[in-house]
């Protein structure tokens, strides 16, 4: 990579346009930037860096470029960049403009323009510039592709700021880390050492879910065991806790085991003495049995002696009661027979008692023959009644005819008089139709002047209001203009005084040994001092703050200023200068002529369809007289019909009703009659009957009592049991004759004779001899259960750990790999030695390359007295692998970089950067660097040392290569003739090229 040319505009301290001829200054191969302090000998550095990268080195960057804008710059002056080089054999042109806050072309105030890149190439064959892209993200990714480094590895290998080595040479091997890191991208083998330690927890966490329900399966195997189990004192992932658990249930299973073989011989026994125990209360309880029974039969038998006497006299009742149940048909017969004719004579009294006098004392023949001659003439009337029936229907026919009429009378003449006023009420109708409509018509125009008129008077209202404001606004404006005037008068006063006494400000922190940061020298025979008024860097910038605060507050009041009379011109243009209130009236008398005309016409569509229901009403009134004119002719041929009909009907009614009111009462009256005849005559014909039937069964009873033995039908009856009474004393004789025999069986049984002459049977020593027996029995029985369940539930227990240790195992396994391999890249385990971490035994590796690379310089530096070399021992109780160490050919002791003197610090921090720029590009593939800078340090050195540096930093012009020094120490400015320099005045800085 070689620089050709920079141009600088408005960037940093340089107010107005500056160019870097590079060509020229390379053309000796070593030049000189150098100016006073804070001229802007870096802010050149940071435009190249800007150039390619679009950012500046550390802590300058900020606020997305805006701060690279020079405060000296003009209003109109854009702030830019553009750097000509070659890199990768292709001759590139790079543009970049920041954002920038600029003046409006139009009106007053600031807009803010985003940031611009472009990107060109020389095409050596036309001679020409070619665009390739105007893209931000595709300009620094071709650039960071053909430089083949970051922002940050450029700014360490070709802008080599010494202080950044210097520190690097005095730090601990974690500050190191940080710097090779982001230079040798050693990310990935961090990430590496991160995924391992990830992968660690993952698997550590599974084995301890692991091993966690290993040891709950611990616990209750624990549980049920009871105390034949021991548990195992670890934790979960201990190692050997899944060997551990798994023993500890082997030796719970066995003893379960054996508990349950003792168990079952327990039981045997008990059951054994439990089934002696039953035999002999059941035999007690025998015994016993049979002993009551033979007491309780004697006490029977002696009972049924003492009522014997009873017994004789219920069988003679029984016997009589035999004898006379052959008597008791003739009895029932006789009883039926006197009831049915005391019931026939009570009905046939009844029934005469309706009979008419003339009939009254005759019998049941001439009874039904009256019956029939009445039915005859019953039958006669039906013609009658249908007559009468149609008579009625007649006279309802008539009635509704005559209703029909009257109400047709009255509809016609309703509907004449609507008709008579039909024209005029469709003429009113009419015209509130085109009332209305004319309304509607008249609510539209004043509809399409409301909302012209609403924005007139708002915009009036608005154009009032922004007239005061914009008044407000210009005060304000004009007081902070002022205001801001006055403090930048103030902060360049300060600034200016300042500067005059810089030099005492700078001697207050010298000390002595320490080089200077002006000069490098460590001596200071003469520092400066304050005078009274002296202006620090904190007055000056407190003084700077409120100046561009105001600055802002003023920029700002323009702003609001300009974008309110901008509003103001656009609703004058609008309105006019027409007064608010008076086209606030206008707007409210056309309101009102709308809100009226709106009414108006809201009763548009209401009179249409009073219109429309009337129109139909009409139609519907003439359709109604013309059937009305119908239906009156044909009730007038009905009428004479139905006239005809009545006529007959009455005719034949006289005739039928004879003396009654009516046909249906004439029949009413036969109706009645025969009923009362034909059940006269029944009952007289039943009362008849039941008198023969009642003499009959006398004769019969009498004769059945004499064959059963009795004196008299009386005696019979007396004699007669009724069946519940049977019942009873049959019996009473039955257990009678069955107790009998049980007690003679029971005495008769030998096995109950022999008991009774045995002892008395003691049941409650037998009962509480198998109580015990039973007691004893369930114990054993729930011991032996208990044990059953208690070896069932260890062995599911005991397969379920097994299981689960067999399925931890590949993850543990897994887990005691992935551990060792993470512990051995964080440099925690015992076989890394020197506790070194992945990336660090990596960036140790690129170390040992840059200190090997910078042994070459730091030799001719020192006139070989110093050599760089790599440590990989530990500091303390840190990790190893990033020590550097310098060997002394003097005295042929390595000892820390940190206890060189500050010059030699400086060749050793300049040697190890250009050693660092060799690896790093090397890393890049190879790029070849044209052009580098080196930024301060070199105050620190004398004359000889000086030479030396010098001539190291010649050398590297081999190959057509040129170096910056970038410094103010006067020494360098005799020596080298090709100079950049850098002058500051109040208008800003600017760059002037000498010895070239």
């Amino acid at each position: 990579m070689r620089l050709h040319r920079l141009d600088i505009t408005a960037f940093g301290p340089f107010g107005g346009a500056q160019s870097v001829d590079f060509d020229a200054l390379s053309a000796a191969g070593l030049f000189l930037l150098h100016g006073p302090t804070g001229a802007g000998k870096t802010s050149v550095l940071d435009a190249v860096c800007y150039a390619l990268y679009g950012s500046v080195p550390g802590a300058r960057q900020g606020g997305q470029g805006i701060h690279l804008r020079s405060d000296h710059a003009e209003p109109g002056t854009r702030t830019e960049v553009r750097l000509e080089l070659t890199v990768a054999g292709r001759r590139l042109e790079i543009t970049r403009q920041p954002p920038w806050e600029r003046p409006k072309k139009r009106g007053t105030g600031t807009t803010l323009d985003k940031a611009q890149t472009w990107l060109r190439e020389y095409d050596s064959v036309r001679g020409t510039w070619k665009d390739l892209s105007r893209s931000h993200n595709e300009i620094g990714e071709e650039i960071t592709q053909l430089l083949g480094m970051s922002r940050e590895q450029f700014c360490q290998v070709v802008l080599l700021p010494q202080g950044d080595f210097a520190r690097f040479l005095r730090a601990d091997a974690e500050a190191r880390g940080k710097l090779l890191g982001r230079l040798f991208d050693t990310q990935r083998f961090a990430d590496v050492e991160k995924r391992l330690a990830e992968r660690r927890r993952t698997t550590e966490a599974r084995v301890r879910e692991g091993d966690t329900a290993l040891l709950a399966d611990a616990h209750r195997m624990q549980q049920a065991a009871g105390d034949a189990m021991e548990l195992p004192d670890l934790a979960p992932g201990d190692p050997g806790l899944a060997v551990a658990v798994l023993a500890a249930a082997a030796v719970a299973r066995s003893t379960a085991r054996e508990r349950l073989t003792v168990a079952h011989c327990g039981l045997t026994a008990a059951e054994s003495a439990h089934t002696r125990a039953q035999e002999e209360l059941a035999g007690a309880r025998e015994l016993a049995r049979l002993q009551h029974r033979f007491s309780e039969a004697q006490e029977r038998a002696a009972r049924l002696a003492e009522r014997a006497g009873e017994y004789e006299e219920t069988r003679a009742r029984m016997e009589r009661g035999r004898k006379a149940e052959t008597v008791a048909p003739a009895l029932e017969l006789r009883e039926d027979a006197e009831n049915a004719h005391r019931r026939a004579a009570r009905a046939e009294e009844n029934a005469r008692r309706s009979l008419p006098a003339d009939q009254a004392d005759s019998g049941a023949p001439g009874l039904a023959a009256a019956a029939r001659r009445t039915a005859e003439e019953l039958g006669g009337l039906a013609s009658a009644r249908r007559a009468e029936h149609r008579l009625t229907e007649l006279l309802a026919e008539r009635a509704g005819l005559d209703r029909e009429e009257r109400a047709d009378e009255d509809a016609a003449r309703e509907t004449d008089a609507w008709l008579d006023g039909w024209e005029p009420a469709r003429a009113a109708l009419q015209t509130r139709i085109d009332s209305a409509q004319e309304a509607a018509s008249r609510a539209e125009a004043l509809a399409a002047r409301r909302d012209p008129a609403q924005r007139r008077l708002d915009a009036a209202r608005r154009r009032d209001r922004l007239t005061s404001e914009v008044a407000a606004a210009e005060r304000q404006a004009l007081d902070s203009g002022q205001r801001a005037h006055d403090l930048r008068g103030r902060w360049l006063d300060l600034k200016e005084q300042r500067l005059t006494g810089i030099a005492a400000e700078l001697a207050a922190h010298l000390t002595d040994g320490a080089p200077c940061a002006v000069c490098g020298a460590t001596e200071h025979p003469a520092p400066a001092r304050k005078d009274a008024g002296h202006v620090d860097r904190e007055a000056e910038q407190h003084a700077f703050d409120e100046h561009q605060e105001a600055e802002r507050g003023h920029a700002a009041h323009k702003q609001r200023g300009a974008e309110l009379q901008a509003a103001l011109d656009a609703v004058t243009a609008e309105v006019g200068d027409t007064p608010a209130d008076r086209i606030a009236a206008e707007v409210t008398e056309l309101e009102r002529e709308f809100e009226q005309a709106r009414r108006d016409a809201s009763a548009l569509h209401a009179a249409h369809e009073e219109l429309r229901r009337a129109e139909a009403e009409r139609e519907q009134r003439l359709q109604a007289r013309q059937q009305s004119a119908v239906r009156a002719a044909a009730r007038l041929t009905r009428r004479d019909t139905l006239d005809r009909e009545q006529g007959i009907l009455e005719a034949e009614l006289t005739r039928a009703r004879g003396t009654a009111e009516s046909v249906a009462a004439r029949a009413a009256q036969l109706e009645r009659l025969a009923a009362v005849l034909t059940e006269a005559a029944d009952a007289a014909r039943t009362a008849e009957e039941a008198a023969v039937r009642l003499k009959d069964a006398d004769a019969r009873l009498a004769d059945a009592a004499y064959r059963a033995g009795f004196d008299t039908p009386g005696a019979a009856a007396g004699a007669l049991l009724d069946p519940a009474t049977h019942r009873a004393l049959q019996h009473r004789l039955d257990e009678r004759q069955s107790e009998e025999s049980a007690v003679r069986a029971v005495l008769a049984e030998p096995e109950t004779v022999a008991a009774s002459r045995q002892a008395p049977a003691d049941l409650a020593a037998a009962g509480e001899r198998a109580a015990g027996a039973e007691r004893r029995l369930r114990e054993a029985a729930s011991a032996r259960d208990q044990a059953a369940r208690r070896t069932t539930e260890l062995d599911r227990l005991s397969a379920r750990a097994e299981e689960g240790a067999r399925r931890l195992a590949p993850l543990r396994e897994e887990y005691d790999r992935v551990a060792r391999l993470a512990a051995l890249a964080a440099g925690t385990s015992a076989d890394n030695e020197r506790r070194m971490r992945l990336e660090s035994y990596v960036l140790a590796a690129r170390l040992e390359q840059v200190a090997a690379a910078a042994t070459a310089r730091l030799r001719l530096m020192s006139a070989g007295r110093y050599t760089l070399v790599h440590s990989d021992d530990r500091s303390g109780r840190g990790r190893s692998g990033l020590g550097l160490h310098v060997v002394d050919a003097w005295t042929g002791r390595e000892r820390d970089t940190a206890t060189l003197s500050g010059g030699e610090t400086f060749f050793a921090s300049l040697a190890l950067a250009l050693g660092l720029a060799d690896v790093v590009t090397d890393e890049a593939g190879g790029v070849r660097l044209d052009t580098l800078f080196i930024d301060e340090g070199f105050g620190s050195l004398d004359d000889q040392t000086l030479d030396e540096v010098l001539d190291v930093l010649d050398s590297l012009r081999e190959r057509d290569r040129s170096v910056g020094i970038v410094s103010h120490v006067g020494d360098l400015r005799r020596r080298i003739h090709a100079q950049l320099e850098v002058v500051k005045d109040r208008t800003g800085s600017s760059l002037r090229r000498r010895g070239t």
